[in-house]
């Protein structure tokens, strides 16, 4: 029997020397990998993410109070129903199309609630489930108008948000407003329930651990089929940055309140939408619909089917959004989903990164979005100026978001990654 052949220190210096040459070789073309797609106009999220850091900055060093875990709570909780609408808006924008109606949708939706609730007195669930039942019926009408006449989306959608408009004042009647009772699991899930500070980390927890598996299922499928992957060390750093932010910020929005319930649903939501978009073969189908109409019909997929669910979702999560806004309110009234609602869950999409040409954006963009417009709405409430001032600020932040999309466009053409 053969002894073993020892290993010396210069053999295994040179192994170490290789490691380490392996690893400096693809963190530099990990970084040549991103610079390439920044280049090309692939921005990503970065965009919206240095603009929420700096509004942040800017507003804490006008207002000490802006970033105290108070406000902070307060300020997610106010974004949940217009980033909840958002959401709706984000899947229409992915196919090319929009939906004006959705502000319109939202209050005609919240009179339903408050007129089957409390006016006829059904039970709580039932209303809402009549609300979300009608909200569906307007965008699958909405894809039926499209897809078999072929009028323009923007066209229907502005028609619906005149008609729905009147037909919210209608249900409403001579009184305007409908309270909800305040003793309601309503008005409660909305105003009042948090979650207790160990189950916030352990959802934290549970959070970080289900992104590393995810993706270290994601890496070992690509390996298998002879595709470079991302590192276990990456996978683990990543899981590890996500649950020290979090577990930082659970514990200081737990120096108040806490983390609302109605927060996590609007995570919850996103996070449904982004596996539905990013690991489906619909969610594909409806990039690849905002992308090319055309060629995607020519690959076989089913373009009216995939127009109407994206109505269908994005009057669904308006209506959601709009039973929730009024329970926060304990209220729904004649202003309803009017004001600025309409346009601030179009603008939270784009400013998220949602492109208006269609085929680019994620979940993730309504989430970001509307924390910067409620952000801008938090800090210039605070410094106690004018809501004009919102209005031109939201306006010049909504610009600056799609000229990015435009030029970052025109990069991507020109870089062939239209």
């Amino acid at each position: 029997m053969t002894e073993p052949t020892a290993v010396t220190s210069p053999e295994l210096a040179r192994a170490g020397a290789d490691r380490r040459t392996t690893w400096s070789g693809w963190a530099r073309s990990r970084r040549r990998s991103v610079t390439d797609r920044l280049r090309g106009g692939d921005l990503g999220l970065l965009p919206v993410l240095a603009g929420l850091v700096v509004i942040w900055v800017v507003m804490q060093i006008l207002n000490p109070i802006f970033l105290s875990s108070a406000n902070l709570t307060n300020l997610a909780l106010e974004s949940v129903p217009v980033g909840i609408i958002a959401l709706g808006v984000v899947c229409v924008l992915l196919v090319g199309q929009i939906d004006l109606s959705v502000g319109s949708i939202s209050g005609f939706s919240a009179a339903v609630l408050a007129v089957l609730f409390v006016d006829r007195g059904l039970p709580a669930w039932l209303a809402v489930t009549a609300s979300l039942v009608l909200a569906a019926l307007i965008g699958w009408f909405y894809a039926q108008v499209h897809n078999r006449i072929g009028v323009p989306s923007f066209v229907i959608t502005l028609g619906g948000l005149l008609g729905f408009l009147g037909v919210q004042l209608w249900i409403l009647g001579p009184k305007g407003s409908i309270n909800l009772p305040f003793d309601s699991g309503l008005v409660a899930f909305a105003q009042l329930q948090f979650l207790p500070p160990w189950l916030a980390y352990t959802l934290v927890v549970v959070g970080a651990a289900a992104l590393y598996l995810t993706g270290a299922a994601r890496a070992a499928e690509r390996r298998r089929a002879g595709l470079a992957a991302t590192s276990r060390r990456l996978l683990a750093g990543r899981s590890l940055a996500l649950v020290t932010g979090l577990g930082a910020a659970v514990w200081y929005l737990n120096r108040d309140r806490g983390v609302g319930w109605m927060f996590v649903f609007f995570l919850a939501l996103v996070l449904v939408l982004h596996y539905v978009l990013s690991r489906t073969s619909f969610g594909k189908s409806m990039y690849a619909v905002g992308g090319n109409m055309e060629a995607a019909r020519r690959a076989g997929v089913n373009v009216k089917a995939v127009l109407t669910t994206a109505f269908v979702l994005c009057t669904t999560l308006a209506c959601v959004g709009g039973m929730l806004s009024a329970s926060r309110l304990a209220a729904a009234n004649q202003s309803s989903g009017g004001g600025d609602v309409n346009l601030n869950a179009i603008a939270a999409a784009v400013i998220g990164g949602t492109s208006l040409f269609g085929g680019r954006g994620t979940a993730f963009a309504a989430l970001l979005g509307v924390l910067v417009i409620q952000s801008i709405s938090s800090g210039l409430t605070l410094l106690n100026l004018d809501s004009a001032y919102r209005f031109m600020v939201t306006g010049g932040v909504l610009l600056l978001a799609v000229s990015l999309d435009a030029v970052a466009r025109r990069s991507r053409v020109s870089h062939g990654r239209a």
